[in-house]
């Protein structure tokens, strides 16, 4: 493999390690192990610094309007391509969990390409887009600028569930 390979096979393998991390980590609170469940957050912030240096080894962030076009190809695959026969292979299987998640997914990733080309047209206009109150349903990850009002057109989870971005 050349270096820009193994970058790209870190970069995965390290940003899968944050998030399985931070899954433990919940897992340890709930459990009732602060201490543990600190451990694996720590890590988990390790794992990221470790990731966004490959990242940056492999000159993989651009200006912003150029990462937002990259991130809104990423939305589009996902839901367009990436989702849909999974979600048809999960139901074949008759994975009722899986299919679920991918449905979730799927339906959020459209909304993440809807708000990148918004943050695209603003950046393009010399705009940012301000001083935005945004807010992530826990459940799906649907996502919204403004309050929240009603529950998630995704999953239905109730809007005063929903987590605020700072």
């Amino acid at each position: 493999m050349s270096t820009i390979e193994d970058l790209q096979y870190a970069f995965a393998g390290e940003s899968q390690a944050n998030r399985r991390y931070l899954a433990y980590a919940e897992k340890a609170e709930a459990e009732g192990l602060p201490g543990v469940a600190k451990l694996f957050r720590a890590v988990a912030a390790a794992e990221t610094i470790h990731a966004l240096a490959h990242l940056k080894a492999m000159d993989g962030v651009a200006g912003t309007a150029a990462n937002l076009a990259e991130a809104m190809a990423g939305e589009k695959h996902e839901f367009t391509e990436m989702y849909p026969p999974m979600v048809a292979n999960a139901e074949a299987e008759g994975h009722r969990k899986a299919a679920r998640s991918m449905r979730f997914a799927l339906a959020v990733e459209k909304v993440h390409y809807d708000l990148f080309e918004a943050a695209l047209a603003a950046v393009a206009a010399g705009k940012d887009l301000g001083d935005v109150e945004l807010h992530v349903c826990p459940v799906c990850g649907h996502t919204v600028i403004g309050p929240v009002e009603g529950p998630c057109p995704v999953c239905g989870c109730r809007a005063d569930l929903y987590d605020a971005i700072a």
